[in-house]
């Protein structure tokens, strides 16, 4: 008998590049996940459709349609649990999380963002890292907490800044990577590879990582 798949639930805001890239990852089977819904705070995310064109469950809880960031967490919350996820995936959710919503996910929450944090927090990293004359810019997977963009990162994958470049070339070879690093993360956990600690450090194999992964 096979092992159980990971029961994925995926949180988008807008095109769901990346959800397409964990959808292709399933389908080729370099990840043994059961990608079981697609929920949206945008009912015209353009990634709905590439999850329903996959099969894929979809929802939208439009936050506008809430007086508070507490009421859409809850119900967000209540759609998110009907599908019974293992693991929760911020693949491009452009909301802030209430602390609440956090902890109830916490372990099983994962966010993938457009810099090697803690570097570049926040919106617009590519031009900020133009600005800031660094070498290197990338991708991060992280364990969400109440801190935006803060919480333990897990793996990272790094992309030379070149001369010439301008936001929109760096931005491009940054989401190459992006869909490379994030099926291959999200493999872990299907895998029983990684999981978040007591004290809130990462645990890959079983052992303590001193440092985010490169990949």
């Amino acid at each position: 008998m096979s092992a159980p798949r990971l029961a994925v639930v995926v949180l988008i805001s807008g095109r769901g590049s990346n959800l397409q890239a964990l959808i292709d990852a399933a389908a080729g089977g370099r990840l043994q996940a059961d990608l079981r819904a697609v929920v949206s705070n945008e009912a015209n995310a353009a990634g709905l459709a590439r999850a329903a064109a996959a099969g894929i469950d979809t929802r939208v809880v439009d936050h506008r349609a809430f007086n508070s960031r507490d009421a859409f967490d809850a119900a967000l919350a209540r759609c998110i649990d009907a599908f019974a996820p293992d693991l929760v995936v911020l693949a491009g959710f452009m909301r802030v999380l209430t602390p609440d919503f956090v902890q109830r996910y916490r372990g099983r929450l994962i966010n993938i963002h457009p810099s090697l944090l803690p570097d570049f927090p926040g919106l617009d990293t590519h031009r900020r890292a133009l600005q800031a004359g660094v070498a290197e810019h990338g991708v991060s997977v992280h364990f969400v907490t109440p801190q935006l963009d803060g919480g333990p990162v897990i793996a990272r994958a790094r992309v030379p800044v070149r001369r010439e470049d301008e936001p929109d070339a760096l931005a491009a070879r940054v989401l190459a990577q992006e869909h490379r690093l994030l099926p291959e993360v999200v493999q872990w956990f299907a895998r029983g590879r990684v999981a978040l600690g007591t004290h809130g450090e990462i645990l890959l194999d079983g052992q303590p990582l001193a440092a985010p992964v490169d990949v």
